[in-house]
């Protein structure tokens, strides 16, 4: 009986190392294709048989990376076959929408969460949109500021023309021989307007009869020293100290009489006269010793 784990090997006698030759196979073609164990990533419906075939089956797949590229992301082809027929059913990778896509084979089954999230608005689709937005704004902002540019050109151009049209009458003034005097319309006005200002704010501080009007506090001062002559000394501050209130004397209301008043009121006839008790003289005793009962012993 042989080995089950075989540590040596046979060569026959007539074995030739040098015969044996390391030749290189021509290189695989197109994609690289890897077998690999997978799920059924969704339950489908085989197009060949009918059969269908629950999301989570485990396969046998052969796996191709395409050249096809998602952003930076490449995309991903398996072939799995039917579990019945054998028909070789084709899905790949969808990151754009984080999904698998059916490509033939096969028939992906109806999933109702899946069309209220087709339905939203995909990442890119926002990107889109805002790019559009942006577009648009930038068209607008370029309006406005190519108006505001021909705005102030014309500006440019009237200050221009009125410098020629002063610098002009400067020059046959000059020839003329007449001394050119150039007063400024605006500065004219302003100074008339700074003197209207300056006549209403005199007429508002004077009277009736023409007397400047002082003000509250000047008033207030001038009175204060009006009523005392320069000798006197103002009369102190009021102070707020709370006074003590006095008492009243609720006895006196009610009748009720102190008690000196009334042993006061009391005559001197009605007076008891007390009996004089006369003292009788005290006679000590001699101690008696311990152990008697009387003097005798």
């Amino acid at each position: 009986m042989s080995e089950r784990k075989v540590l040596t090997k046979y060569y026959p006698p007539d074995f030739d190392p040098s015969k044996i030759q390391r030749q290189r196979g021509p290189k695989q073609a197109g994609p690289k294709v890897i077998t690999v164990r997978l799920m059924a990533p969704f339950s489908m419906k085989c197009t060949t048989c009918g059969e269908f075939i629950y999301k989570g089956r485990k396969f046998n797949a052969r796996k191709e990376v395409t050249d096809e590229k998602y952003y930076a992301i490449s995309v991903i082809r398996f072939y799995i076959r039917c579990t019945r027929c054998s028909a070789e059913i084709t899905f790949k990778t969808d990151p754009k929408n984080m999904d698998y896509a059916c490509e033939k084979g096969a028939k992906r089954n109806f999933e109702p969460w899946r069309e209220a999230k087709l339905a939203e608005e995909t990442e890119e689709e926002r990107l889109d949109r805002l790019e559009r937005e942006e577009a648009e704004r930038d068209v607008m902002k370029e309006l406005e500021a190519k108006t505001l540019d021909a705005k102030t050109e014309m500006q440019i151009a009237d200050a221009l023309d009125e410098i020629r049209t002063r610098n002009a009458r400067l020059e046959r003034n000059e020839k003329s021989g007449d001394a050119a005097v150039v007063v400024d319309v605006r500065d004219q006005e302003r100074e008339r307007q700074e003197r209207e200002d300056e006549e209403a704010a005199r007429r508002a501080f004077e009277g009736a009869e023409g007397e400047k009007i002082r003000r509250l506090g000047d008033e207030l001062m001038t009175d204060d020293t009006d009523g005392f002559d320069s000798g006197e000394m103002p009369p102190p501050p009021p102070t707020f100290q709370r006074a003590p209130r006095k008492q009243k004397d609720f006895k006196g209301i009610l009748g009720i009489k102190k008690k000196e008043e009334a042993v006061a009121l009391v005559p001197a006839a009605t007076k008891i006269a007390s009996p004089t008790v006369s003292a009788a003289p005290l006679v000590k005793k001699p101690a008696l010793l311990v152990g008697y009962d009387d003097d005798s012993d």
